[in-house]
């Protein structure tokens, strides 16, 4: 499967088992955050505590990718989006810094998305 970076901003906290089960990206409210592979929307809401305004794709039956702390969602329930498509703005909803948190879960369980983002 092909991926790309879901944000240019520069990566302000990295992945750990114990901690963090994604990367941070650093940015101003209302950069751009883009898909990070194709896949159908599976979740958007504010329903899941201490991600805010979330966003998740689904890609296929081993892979999901979560946006979380967006200002808006530009994409719905159910939608196919594709990779490099801008999903979301960046925001700080509830997260006391403007970032995106960005996780790819392999069957369920998060991995660090650096080893599947190409390098840069």
């Amino acid at each position: 499967m092909a991926w790309q970076w879901p944000s240019s901003g520069k990566v302000i906290s990295s992945f750990s088992d114990s901690g963090n089960k994604g990367i941070d990206f650093g940015g101003k409210a209302g950069d751009p955050v883009a898909a990070a592979a194709d896949g159908k929307v599976v979740y958007v809401g504010t329903g899941i505590r201490g991600f805010g305004q979330l966003l998740i794709v689904k890609h296929n039956a081993t892979f999901l990718s979560a946006y979380a702390h967006n200002r808006k969602i530009l994409v719905a329930e159910g939608q196919q989006v594709t990779r490099g498509q801008k999903v979301a703005e960046m925001g700080n909803t509830d997260s006391e810094i403007v970032k995106l948190h960005f996780e790819i879960r392999k069957q369920g369980k998060p991995t660090d998305p650096l080893a599947y983002l190409p390098k840069r």
